[in-house]
């Protein structure tokens, strides 16, 4: 990262006689000549490279804090490189258009999700898999009117994952090769300089055009019909040509607003923001009637409002100092042209005497253009004949704001839409947008990328969701910031912005007091689109399997509503149970609906399973379980198997109720063993004492960054799990990062002057003392000395004094602390639900304090 940072610094000092820039470096006419007649050569290296989304995503939104700060340095840098008389607050405002939020939701909107590049299953039932793809190359010919356009139109060729050059007018400032730049600077990985060809010359200059458009895929033009015209001749064939161009936009009035005061105020709004400069701008106000004196009348009204407003510096300058005089001299031609018709009674001009401002009444519908600087025609047209005069103009309509009552909008908005219009407003926002509409009709992302399918053979693919999976690991930003723990996260949560909080869940508290978490909706839906692949790759079959949600719910407890949702989105056959005290009648709906696939705590369903042993037996319909929140040891596996028939026993997820979904199982993972969720988070493996990382192999703490979480920064967290990282290959194939989970840091005690574990305990009384069923741990404060009570589930074969002696042999330094009377040991049998849970999920806690 650090050399990409140099490089960009180097290039902006030697940006002076350097207009271009080129992957990352600013160079001369005679180097970027050279570089254009190589150009097909460079998109494919840079292609051959996967750009990963959020890669796009957190370098632009590491721009738009920037954009949106007074004192950064790169706001500074790049608002010397504005074009004269340009407003520096269009550097906040681009910020905006660049924040994580705003992009994910175009993407969500455009391409139907966060990661649209990946190969994911269209349908989770079936091997066929989508994703869209860049086109390759797309050429930007950007405008010379905006300084906003062409570094956005560049970041849409990003998202899309495309290699973009860019072409500036030569007249322009070096804002957008030094906006581009300072982008790709915030990318450590590099993909994005390698993707940004940003280009200064007049269009004159053919020959450079031509080798900008001859590899291209998709060539996009900013202008009107002379510039479409001028570019299109060199867009090969077979390469899409998207077209902005100019567009005209309209107000549309009824009478019951017309004589509005506010209508009239938000009209004036409309006109009077960016001075008609934008294709949204209304340059015709039409008034739903035939009587020419309510016309005459209403443009009277309109013209008093318009006189009210001040003029615009930059319209002041280009009219009245004739600053721009082919400008002036349309705007003298159309008011001249409509003052001599008004002799023949055809219109009525409103003027301003400085000429800052014109309102023509014309008598005649069809649509005229305006000359703009707060030009506008006023028109009868009824609703009846809307399409048709409307009709003739489609391929020029961009906007109709439309005022009047509720129902008067509903049908005008059809009526509009019809005669070719493609977005229709309230007067006073029709420059207004949002996140992923529609331009000109079409969504920009989409015509920036391919959709493209691949058809897998139904047996060999039955467990994989994501194709990408088995060619590559997610490459995600490395993680950066302190190290965070539990109140770091949950504090801040608490205070999440209301747009951001819209679910809230609480954990089960099995681990302590129960902590909330917040999510977006949009969030949610990606966490459980990735636990459903994850499911997928577990062996869950959405085509075959009747499943038994059995987790619990309730309480704001997040597991029964999570993995409904996630079964939603697989498809599957779904009986929404949940645990509870009834497990005959739990059996019996079963029995009655042919669960064979079980979701739910170990806990729970060993207790279930138990419980109603004969009934189910003799049923035999059970095949798989998946569990979550808790784990089954190796003997209670082995005991489903032998003794219920069942025949796959996997982890439905590795999650938390703060970070949601964190790793899957694979048909090859057994235990604690997990493939990570690598498209959503970064782990990190640290020493349990020391915040450094652990040696490759070596148990230490889990910390995990999450890439996707909308208003919350959930980096380095601290999850309160062990695990260890898994060297080498999965058999299954997946490239994702595996990791074994090796207990909870709450499970280490710390015990008369010895550290206890109870994952130790637990695996000797199954190796050696052939205990099958639940094992919990009390500690209490007793008189003389502290007391570790052992509380194992009881069974016929339990035995409490040979387990003791278990304990004893084969823990050391347990016996230690027994010998040295720092310690007493007792072993009890207890039933199932005499042991102590959590009321929330009915997890079993696994250590129980008592001391303090």
């Amino acid at each position: 990262m650090t050399e990409n940072m140099t490089a960009a610094a180097n290039a902006r000092h030697g940006a002076a006689d350097a207009p271009h820039y080129w992957q990352g470096a600013f160079i001369g006419d005679e180097e970027a000549g050279r570089r254009l007649a190589a150009l097909p050569a460079a998109v494919e290296a840079a292609l051959a490279t996967v750009l990963e989304t959020e890669t796009v995503l957190a370098a632009c939104e590491a721009l738009a804090t920037a954009l949106r700060d007074p004192a950064h340095p790169v706001r500074a840098r790049l608002a010397a490189q504005l074009p004269p008389g340009e407003d520096p607050a269009v550097l906040a405002e681009l910020g905006g258009l660049l924040d994580r939020r705003e992009l994910t939701r175009k993407l969500r909107r455009e391409l139907g999700g966060a990661t649209p590049g990946r190969l994911n299953r269209a349908d989770p039932r079936e091997s066929v898999y989508e994703a869209w793809a860049p086109v390759g190359l797309v050429a930007h010919i950007a405008p010379g009117n905006t300084s906003t356009v062409a570094p956005l139109s560049i970041v849409e060729g990003l998202l899309a994952g495309n290699v973009n050059v860019l072409k500036t007018s030569s007249a322009d400032s070096l804002f957008t090769q030094h906006l581009t730049a300072e982008l790709a600077a915030l990318d450590p990985t590099g993909a994005l300089a390698a993707r940004i060809v940003v280009l200064r010359f007049p269009s004159a200059r053919q020959e450079w055009l031509r080798m900008m458009c001859a590899p291209a895929d998709a060539v996009a033009v900013w202008g009107g019909e002379d510039a479409v015209q001028g570019v299109a001749a060199h867009v090969p064939a077979g390469c899409r040509l998207v077209e902005w161009g100019h567009r005209i936009s309209f107000a549309y009035l009824t009478q019951d607003v017309w004589s509005d005061p506010g209508t009239l105020e938000a009209l004036a709004d409309d006109v009077c923001r960016y001075e008609q400069q934008a294709c949204s701008s209304p340059q015709v106000v039409y008034l739903d009637t035939e009587d020419e004196e309510e016309l005459f009348a209403f443009a009277g009204r309109f013209a008093a409002v318009l006189a009210t407003r001040p003029p615009a510096e930059a319209a002041s300058a280009s009219v009245a100092d004739g600053a721009d005089p082919a400008e002036a001299a349309e705007l003298t031609t159309t008011e001249l042209v409509a003052r001599l018709e008004e002799h023949l009674g055809l219109t009525r001009v409103f003027a301003a005497p400085d000429g800052s401002w014109r309102v023509m009444a014309d008598t005649r519908a069809p649509l005229t253009a305006s000359p703009l600087h707060r030009s506008v025609w006023v028109k009868p047209l009824p609703r009846k004949r809307l399409i048709a005069t409307l009709r003739p103009m489609r391929r020029y309509l961009q906007t109709a704001g439309i005022a009047g009552s509720r129902s008067d909008v509903a049908e005008l908005s059809r009526t509009a839409l019809a005669a070719g219009v493609t977005r229709v407003t309230p007067v006073g926002s029709m420059q207004e947008s949002y996140a992923g509409e529609p331009h000109d009709g079409v969504y920009a992302l989409q015509r920036y990328s391919r959709r493209v399918a691949v058809q897998a053979d139904p047996e060999r693919f039955a467990t994989t969701a994501c194709l990408d999976d088995l060619v590559r690991p997610v490459v995600l930003p490395p993680p950066t910031g302190p190290l965070l723990g539990k109140e770091d996260v949950q504090g801040p949560a608490r205070e999440l912005a209301r747009a951001d909080a819209e679910l809230y869940f609480r954990s089960g508290g099995s681990t302590g007091a129960p902590a909330l978490s917040v999510f977006s909706y949009d969030d949610y839906d990606t966490q459980m689109h990735a636990a459903a692949r994850g499911l997928l790759a577990a062996g869950y079959d959405p085509a075959g399997d009747r499943t038994a949600n059995l987790f619990y719910c309730g309480g704001m407890y997040g597991s029964f509503i999570s993995f409904f949702s996630v079964l939603e989105r697989l498809g599957g056959v779904q009986l929404p149970l949940s645990a509870g005290p009834d497990h005959r009648a739990t059996a019996q709906a079963l029995i009655d609906h042919g669960a064979d696939t079980l979701f739910g705590m170990p806990s729970y369903l060993w207790q279930l399973l138990h419980a109603e042993a004969d009934a189910l037996r003799a049923y035999g319909g059970l095949r798989k379980v998946f569990y979550g929140g808790e784990h089954f040891t190796e003997e209670q596996r082995r005991t489903l198997k032998a003794e219920f028939g069942i025949e796959v026993v996997r982890s439905i997820t590795y999650g938390s109720t703060d970070l949601g979904p964190l790793g899957y199982q694979c048909a090859d993972s057994s235990g604690g063993v997990h493939h990570l969720h690598a498209d959503l988070h970064t782990l990190e493996i640290v020493d349990l004492a020391e915040d450094r990382p652990v040696a490759p192999g070596e148990t230490g703490r889990l910390v995990f960054t999450t890439h996707a979480r909308r208003g919350q920064d959930l980096g380095r967290y601290l999850i309160g799990d062990l695990g260890r990282e898994m060297a080498g290959p999965c058999p299954c194939g997946r490239r994702a990062p595996r990791f074994e989970l090796m207990g909870r840091t709450g499970d280490v005690m710390r015990v008369a002057t010895y550290f206890l574990n109870h994952r130790r305990f637990l695996a000797l009384a199954e190796e050696r003392g052939g205990h099958r069923g639940e094992l919990q741990i009390r500690l209490d404060a007793a008189q003389a000395r502290e007391r570790l009570t052992v509380r194992v589930e009881k069974a016929p074969a339990t035995d409490p004094e040979r387990l003791r002696e278990v304990f004893l042999s084969g823990y050391p330094e347990l016996r230690s602390a027994v010998a040295e009377e720092l310690l007493d040991l007792v072993v009890e049998a207890v039933g199932g639900a005499s042991l102590d849970r959590s009321p929330t999920s009915g997890k079993l806690l696994a250590v129980v304090d008592n001391r303090r």
